[in-house]
């Protein structure tokens, strides 16, 4: 549409299925390029993502033709087909159901790419299910635990 301007910033966050660690580092760079297709051939603009072993973070300029619930659909049911089709996990793949959107004004972010890019550091200190809530905390949702992701605690959270 003539005369019309926007800029918005969307900050994705999901998880593998029962947040097993399934992401590996020998496919997780083809993982953030297949997804980065995906996401860019939607007119988005990728900004950041990094897919640490349990959950993926993807910043995006979000182009606002498109639903944020069909844009996340779309990159799990694609990405989840692509890990199946070439056999890159030991047992079928899929992404938990639901996901985090969060908005970025422009000013936040060089902070909010370096905190993406800094995961694996980030996660030496805390647990996926800790940063989660805090995110929502610092956004000013609430949330009721039974509806979070499903985080099955292990010895390292």
């Amino acid at each position: 549409m003539a005369n019309t301007f926007t800029q918005c910033y969307v900050h994705l966050v999901f998880s593998p299925k029962n947040r097993e660690a399934l992401i590996l580092n020998d496919w997780k760079d083809d993982l953030e390029k297949y997804i980065t297709h995906i996401t860019n051939s939607r007119k988005h603009r990728l900004l950041s993502i990094n897919a640490p072993r349990d959950h993926i973070h993807i910043l995006i300029g979000y182009y606002l033709s498109d639903s944020i619930p069909n844009l996340v659909e779309d990159l799990k049911s694609s990405s989840t087909k692509w890990i199946n089709n070439n056999g890159l996990t030991p047992k079928k793949f899929a992404w938990q159901h639901g996901y985090g959107a969060f908005t970025y004004s422009r000013s936040q972010i060089n902070n909010v790419i370096e905190y993406i890019n800094n995961q694996e550091e980030h996660h030496r200190k805390r647990s996926f299910k800790e940063e989660f809530k805090e995110i929502l905390l610092k956004n000013g949702i609430e949330y009721d635990e039974k509806y979070l992701f499903d985080f099955f605690e292990k010895d390292n959270d």
